[in-house]
């Protein structure tokens, strides 16, 4: 019998240091937590990438 597989918070860190700007989901967290607008929230997801921390420095948080 195989031994059970362990889980671990790896992919779980990866996706929380993410801002998937398509998610509705995403972007409106994103945007409530900075005070901005959601569409700023896409712009700057655009313009600096998904890195969630270059993200809300680009937003000023």
């Amino acid at each position: 019998m195989a031994a059970a597989k362990k889980k671990t918070a790896r992919g779980r860190k990866q996706d929380q240091a993410r801002v998937a700007g398509g998610e509705k989901y995403e972007v409106g967290y994103e945007s409530k937590k900075t005070g901005r607008s959601a569409s700023a929230v896409k712009k700057a997801v655009k313009k600096v990438g998904n890195s969630r921390k270059r993200v809300e420095k680009r937003l000023g948080r």
